[in-house]
């Protein structure tokens, strides 16, 4: 996506800059967006829109909280068996410590963005244990006393609620999720440890399965404080809020907190009024949806501004994703948002 030339001349004040201040003024802890390092990935070569992209990802009355979209995977944080680098976890954790933004951190064990070593090597179980305790303990020890939670597991689940076949579950079987959350709980006694994954926002087989991880965790006595909901969305075909609210208080009668974690919504580019309609419908009902939930702590977009989505580099025919376009006028879905945090303003006494 090429950006528009003009750009630099552009003159586009931050006004009413106030995701955040509406998210706590509903009872939220935060609302937040996740970040990349610059110069990588689907940031490459959009040097010139840093300056503005900055400038909104620190304003705090906008943003309260973030995530490194890829900094401290596997991939990135241990490219070779015992080497390890944080060097781009590192870029988002410094922005935090600048900014006071509030910090989640993900994720320790994927099957996807793995190391190719991971994947590539017929493991014996004792020594995969192994390879988890060290990645595990090593990742979380550098960003001890960072992070509010950590993504431990990340998406385990298929379609249907039964376990993906990964690595870890190849040689393993369920017990490479109890090692990590296990692991994680004695790294950090007092982090949220949160299960995260996708579709599994509205009742259904996948949802129930994440409700059978956190009831396998509890059974052992073994710490798990969340369930992350990553909401990456079609608008076409996103959830209702209705649907969004029963599978939030499903995970809440566990007793477990909530959040959304990963918010986007694609739409089939060019974008139309009426795709753009969808969109701000789907991001009101998520958002909605938290806010009317008491253990939902609190929502975060996947990343804010459209450029840098993952979206159409994986989808292709898709895109403009986020509240932000390309010349950073805010999509309508912003104002959908705005709209979802303020019918809840005022009625919520915050936990925070």
């Amino acid at each position: 996506m090429l950006l528009l030339a003009s750009l630099t001349t552009i003159v586009l004040p931050l006004t009413a800059a106030q995701l955040d201040v509406y998210a706590k003024e509903a009872g939220l802890k935060y609302f937040g967006a996740a970040t990349d390092s610059p110069g990588k990935r689907e940031r490459a070569g959009l040097e010139e829109a840093y300056p503005k992209y900055d400038e909104i990802m620190r304003d705090t009355k906008e943003f309260g909280q973030t995530t490194p979209t890829n900094g401290q995977k596997w991939l990135f944080t241990e490219p070779e068996r015992g080497v390890f680098n944080f060097t781009e976890g590192d870029v988002v954790t410094s922005l935090t410590a600048e900014t006071g933004q509030i910090l989640r951190c993900h994720n320790l064990v994927w099957y996807s963005q793995l190391a190719p070593w991971v994947e590539e090597t017929e493991w014996e179980p004792e020594d995969l244990r192994e390879v988890i305790t060290d990645h595990v303990r090593n990742v979380m020890e550098h960003y001890k006393g960072q992070c509010y939670a950590w993504d431990v597991v990340n998406e385990a689940l298929n379609e249907d609620g039964t376990y993906r076949e990964s690595v870890f579950y190849k040689v393993l079987g369920e017990e490479y999720i109890k090692l990590a959350f296990r692991l994680a709980a004695e790294i950090e006694p007092d982090v949220k440890l949160y299960y995260n994954d996708y579709n599994i926002e509205w009742p259904g087989a996948k949802s129930e399965g994440a409700i059978r991880i956190v009831k396998l965790l509890q059974d052992e006595g073994i710490k798990i404080d969340g369930v992350g909901l990553q909401a990456h969305f079609a608008a076409n075909s996103a959830p209702t809020l209705d649907q969004q609210i029963s599978v939030m208080q499903s995970f809440a009668a566990l007793g477990v907190e909530v959040a959304v974690t990963e918010l986007d919504v694609r739409i089939e580019t060019p974008s139309n009024e009426t795709s753009l309609g969808w969109q701000a419908e789907a991001y009101k009902n998520s958002v909605g949806a938290c806010v009317q939930v008491p253990d939902c702590v609190g929502v975060t977009i996947w990343d804010f501004y459209d450029p840098f989505s993952w979206v159409p580099l994986t989808f292709e025919g898709e895109g403009d994703a986020l509240l932000w376009f390309e010349d950073f006028s805010k999509h309508s879905a912003y104002d959908s948002t705005i709209e979802a945090l303020k019918n809840n303003s005022g009625s919520s006494t915050s936990k925070y």
